[in-house]
């Protein structure tokens, strides 16, 4: 199948995937910012995205286009490293050109799978996990205050949202490239476009985190 036997159709996996989840983390950031002004709004939304069936196949979907992102990174970089041969142990100097998050983007996918991976056992395996296991979970406040009432969760999530950000940052407008987008003005436009987009929803983030932290009083010994 041309999107697996060619390194064109990997390529292409791991953008419309990685462009899926940009997305979903936009949603993700303007759900949580319900919390901030309603924590009742904020459970009413937590209730709906339960585990009714539309929300256990959203997660489905998305559970599987973390996968496949997954899965297809490390496979192109095996292939990378395979076609550079020995040439991969050779010290050369790097293009002005080329970003930091391009020539590290495993590594930083690697620190954003770790803390997603933090994050599931924060969040869904206290709230949606147990309703499909049958059990009683822990409301959307429950939730918050059991993870950002600790205080080392705060710094901990704000180095995750700052690999995501340089993860995305390079991410977005690679994922343009690899669909076919490589006229440089367009280039230079999808840059623009995806830094912006990724430092807001960082930046939104950051302050949902911040704040949760002081609500729950998270740095009062």
């Amino acid at each position: 199948m041309w999107l697996t036997n060619s390194s064109v159709g990997r390529k292409v996996v791991m953008s419309v995937t990685g462009l899926f989840l940009i997305l979903f983390l936009t949603f993700h950031a303007l759900m949580n910012a319900v919390a901030l002004f309603s924590l009742e709004a904020y459970e009413a939304v937590c209730e709906f995205l339960g585990a009714n069936w539309y929300a256990l196949v959203g997660t489905a979907v998305l559970a599987g286009g973390f996968v496949l992102h997954i899965v297809f990174a490390f496979w192109l970089s095996l292939q990378n490293n395979k076609a550079r041969g020995s040439n991969s142990y050779e010290v050369s100097a790097k293009p002005a050109s080329v970003e930091w998050a391009s020539q590290n983007m495993l590594v930083l996918g690697v620190i954003v799978l770790c803390f997603l991976v933090l994050h599931l056992a924060h969040f869904w395996a206290k709230m949606q996990l147990p309703e499909i296991m049958g059990d009683y979970p822990a409301s959307g406040e429950q939730a918050l205050q059991a993870t950002f009432g600790q205080w080392w969760v705060l710094p901990v999530y704000l180095i995750g949202f700052c690999a995501i950000w340089l993860h995305i940052t390079h991410g977005f407008w690679s994922a343009f490239q690899s669909l076919g987008a490589t006229n440089d003005k367009w280039i230079e436009r999808f840059k623009c476009i995806g830094w912006w987009w990724a430092t807001i929803v960082m930046l939104l983030f950051a302050v949902e985190a911040c704040y949760f932290a002081w609500y729950f009083d998270a740095f009062k010994f």
